[in-house]
């Protein structure tokens, strides 16, 4: 399987996203405009609301280069947040279909790896609106969850608890940052500990278009349990109408443990 099979079985999809918000051009409504957790590490504090319907999807490209091994991973990630209320929300999560293709440096040997990777299930609980020098506050849960394909599946449950903090700066610019803490299994079947920190600045351009630069650590953790990722990475995101957007992020490592280059476009719509 390569990326134009997998991209060419996404176009329905994609498509039926596209003319979702075609339709909501002329029917957009006068509340809020959709704010998607997407692409960035950092997460926003607002929940989509009681009653609604987000849905946000993407592709996102990797590249990692060392002495012995190139590799280049697609994946489809998608998020479902539904809306329980004013302040909580269901999330359904998923990295989806994800593909890799490895090039053994020395003898120019090439393998590719493909399969589903795991579904998690959470909630966003908004619970402090932020004002003056305070921050707006959302608590984000999760828990990874027994499935996917037999090579990506999840060896039991896999909590993640992510503390979301904004802050409304002068001039259209914002600050968001997102601690957090979860465990994961190495490749070793070891169960451990891994920490989050992420901050993004961003910056409203107009009414429709903003940008961020964000410094992200996706993963704090010991050597003997991949170690410390680290990376910084910058995108921008167009408002189509208030209930969609499109958004596009370009990632770049800062050290071996983190793949040297990232792509990332995505598109999120609410009703």
């Amino acid at each position: 399987m390569n990326y134009l099979s997998t991209l060419t079985r996404l176009r329905p999809q994609a498509a039926f996203l596209v003319l979702a918000c075609s339709a909501q051009l002329a029917h957009a409504d006068d509340g809020d405009a959709i704010n998607p957790d997407r692409p960035n590490v950092a997460n926003s504090s607002q929940v989509v609301g009681d009653g609604r319907v987000q849905l946000e999807i993407g592709a996102n490209w990797d590249r990692e280069r060392n002495d012995e091994l190139r590799v280049r991973t697609l994946s489809t990630p998608a998020l479902l947040r539904i809306g329980l209320g004013e302040t909580t929300e269901l999330r359904v999560e998923t990295d989806g279909r994800s593909i890799e293709h490895e090039v053994d440096r020395a003898t120019g040997v090439r393998t590719t790896a493909a399969g589903w990777n795991a579904t998690s299930i959470g909630f966003k609980w908004r619970f402090a609106d932020g004002e003056g020098s305070r921050p707006a506050l959302g608590l984000i849960g999760s828990a990874a969850l027994p499935s996917g394909s037999s090579a990506l599946r999840v060896k039991g449950v896999l909590p993640q608890l992510v503390l979301a903090a904004e802050w409304d700066l002068p001039q259209d610019w914002s600050l968001a940052v997102s601690p957090g803490a979860g465990a994961d299994v190495d490749d070793d079947g070891a169960r451990y500990r891994y920490g989050i920190l992420a901050a993004s600045l961003g910056k409203k351009f107009t009414e429709r278009v903003q940008g961020f630069l964000e410094v992200a650590a996706p993963q704090i953790a010991s050597a003997s349990h991949g170690g410390n990722q680290l990376q910084v990475d910058a995108g921008v995101s167009w408002l189509l109408n208030r209930n969609c957007q499109v958004d596009a992020m370009v990632v770049r490592g800062l050290n071996s443990r983190t793949p040297d280059l990232g792509l990332a476009f995505g598109l999120s719509v609410r009703r």
